[in-house]
C-alpha cells in the first residue's frame, strides 16, 4: 500500500473525506526554502495528501490565483529539477506525508519521462498528476510509472464520456481527480452537491477512489463534498492567502488557518 493508498484508507475509516492541498512550488516567501516550511505547516493542519505543482509558462486549466503564483515561481528561477529537490527536503521532515507531483506535460517531456519517473521515486514522490495529457497517449509515461511502483492521478470532467471513463479506470493508481465543472481553477460556478454525487457514483463504477477539485475554497464546500466523495482538493484559496502573506510567517499561518477549516469540514460527522 503507497502512501497515498494508506491517507485515502485512514481518511475513509475516520468516517472523512481526504483533504488535499495544492500548492505552487517556488511561490512562498523565501522561495523554495519557504515552500518546504508551508507543506510541513500543511501537512500538521490537517492536509492528509498535498499536491506540489510544478510551474509553467501556459498554465491553461488554472484560474488567476495558480497562473500567477506559476509566473511568479519561474521569475524566481524555479525549474523541475529545483522542485524534486525541494520535494527530498520535504520528505527528510515528513517521512511519511504523501506528495503527489503535479503539473503540465511539456517539462516532462523536457526532461525524459523514465529519467522524470527515476529521479521523482529518489526525492521521495509519491505519484504524478499531469493536467494536460489524455489518457489515450499516457500510457508510456504510465508505463514507467507502474514499473516504479508510483501512483498515476488521471483526470475526469462533467463532459467524459463511457470510453473515457474506462480508460481512466484502467489508468489510475491511488485515486481520480473529478473536475467539479468545465472551466479553470479558482472559479465560483461549480454545482458542488452534483460534483459530490457524480465523484460517488464514478467511485462506486470504478472500484476506485475519487476526489473533487475546482471551485472549493471553503469548510462549507467541503463539507458539501466530503459528504459523498473521497477526497477534497483545495488550491487557488491557498495560493491567494499565500500571496496576500507579507512575509513567511504570516503565510504560514495563512496556511494552517485554512487548512484547519477544511479538515474539520471534511468530517462527515459534521454534516449532522
Amino acid at each position: 500500500m503507497t502512501r497515498i493508498d494508506h491517507a485515502l484508507a485512514h481518511a475513509r475509516d475516520e468516517g472523512r473525506a481526504a483533504l488535499i492541498i495544492y500548492l505552487c512550488a517556488g511561490d512562498a516567501p523565501g522561495g523554495l526554502a519557504g515552500t518546504v516550511e508551508l507543506v510541513v505547516e500543511a501537512a500538521d493542519a490537517g492536509a492528509d495528501i498535498v499536491e506540489l505543482g510544478v510551474p509553467f509558462s501556459d498554465p491553461t486549466a488554472d484560474g488567476p490565483a495558480i497562473q500567477r503564483a506559476s509566473r511568479r515561481s519561474l521569475d524566481a528561477g524555479t525549474t523541475l529539477t529545483t522542485v524534486l529537490q525541494t520535494i527530498a527536503q520535504i520528505r527528510d521532515r515528513r517521512p511519511n506525508l504523501p506528495l503527489l507531483l503535479f503539473g503540465y506535460y511539456n517539462p516532462i517531456y523536457s526532461y525524459g519521462e523514465e529519467a522524470l519517473v527515476r529521479d521523482a521515486a529518489q526525492a521521495g514522490v509519491d505519484g504524478f498528476l499531469v493536467v494536460d495529457l489524455p489518457p489515450e497517449e499516457a500510457k508510456p509515461f504510465h508505463a514507467h510509472i507502474v514499473k516504479a511502483d508510483l501512483s498515476y492521478v488521471p483526470l475526469l470532467a462533467p463532459t467524459s464520456t463511457p470510453e473515457r471513463i474506462n480508460e481512466v479506470r484502467r489508468l489510475a493508481r491511488g485515486f481520480v481527480y473529478y473536475v467539479s465543472m468545465t472551466g479553470v481553477t479558482g472559479s465560483k460556478a461549480a454545482d458542488l452537491p452534483v460534483a459530490a454525487e457524480r465523484a460517488h457514483d464514478l467511485a462506486d463504477r470504478m472500484q476506485c477512489p475519487v476526489a473533487v477539485g475546482f471551485g472549493i475554497a471553503t469548510p462549507e464546500d467541503a463539507r458539501i463534498v466530503g459528504a459523498k466523495a473521497d477526497g477534497v482538493v483545495v488550491g487557488s484559496a491557498v495560493v491567494r492567502a499565500i500571496a496576500e502573506s507579507a512575509d513567511l510567517e504570516s503565510a504560514k499561518s495563512a496556511v494552517r488557518a485554512i487548512v484547519t477549516g477544511l479538515a474539520t469540514g471534511c468530517v462527515r460527522d459534521s454534516l449532522a
